[in-house]
């Protein structure tokens, strides 16, 4: 049978960002619910999403590119020559991808949500998608949106450092590790104004299977504002940014690495009979 290759893009795409958000919310949801603190804290959810989207891209990269972000989808559209006609199918599989796991992460831990809290609200609503300041109050939407937008920017700007051949990255099999990593950084410093989704599907996807299963707020901050279009409006902008800034920066000044070689044995002097 002939295989059709953007359907098996597609389907690395669900798997990967499934991945990514098993292991991401499942950490969340670990140490929500655990009173006292000894089943994790804020270090093991960052250590954990960043290793979540490793595993992802292990299971994608070799088919999709791993992806597993709408705004890096789109900022690859923008500045790698990334296909346009496969943006909106690939935000597609990423989203689904992310809000079945959802689904699985809200069945697997009903009853410990149940138990921390009964009336599904915005206690454990940073379960499945973010808020502004984590649910703190003192946070406003400018800052949480100003936070995405830089949060996204550094994630792409670094991915395209990390994955563009004349930059010299690491080698394909340790890549993932390294974008893994990138993503710990950004937990550990930018994780208080509004959660790092840095990622569209992460935050809607689990977001929409939240609220088909009892969190009647999901589309709402902790001051009942409508908040879900800034994770999804903040990380596109973002990624644009930061794919740009690289553009303009970094790969504008790369060259050939085999035209470097070149020229140095052109340069080199020829000795004398």
């Amino acid at each position: 049978m002939k295989k059709n290759p953007l359907v098996g893009e597609l389907c690395a795409e669900f798997a990967g960002t499934m991945i990514l958000i098993l292991f991401g919310c499942g950490v969340v949801a670990q140490v929500v619910t655990n009173k006292d603190g000894a089943l994790g804290d804020h270090d093991s959810i960052s250590w954990a999403w960043g290793l979540a989207v490793t595993m992802g891209i292990f299971v994608s990269a070799r088919i999709s590119g791993a992806h597993l972000n709408p705004a890096v989808t789109l900022a690859l559209a923008a500045f790698k020559g990334f296909e346009w006609r496969k943006v909106a199918p690939y935000m597609a599989a990423q989203t689904a991808g992310a809000f079945i796991a959802a689904l699985i992460v809200r069945v697997v831990y009903a009853d410990l949500i149940g138990a921390y809290d009964p009336g599904h609200t915005v206690k454990s609503q940073g379960i499945f998608s973010t808020l502004p300041g984590n649910g703190d109050d003192i946070v406003g939407i400018p800052t949480a949106f100003l936070d995405q937008v830089v949060g996204t920017a550094i994630l792409v700007f670094v991915v395209f450092a990390l994955t563009t051949p004349w930059n010299n990255p690491p080698l394909a099999n340790v890549g993932p590790l390294f974008v893994g990593l990138l993503v710990v950084a950004i937990g550990m410093a930018f994780g208080a104004n509004a959660g790092y989704a840095i990622n569209p599907a992460r935050d809607f996807g689990p977001r929409l299977a939240s609220f088909i299963t009892g969190y009647g707020s999901a589309w709402q901050d902790q001051r009942g504002t409508v908040y879900f279009w800034l994770p999804i409006v903040a990380p596109l902008l973002g990624g644009l940014i930061g794919g740009g800034l690289f553009k303009v920066l970094i790969e504008n000044h790369l060259t050939d690495p085999e035209a470097e070689i070149d020229d140095t044995r052109v340069a080199e002097p020829i000795a004398n009979d």
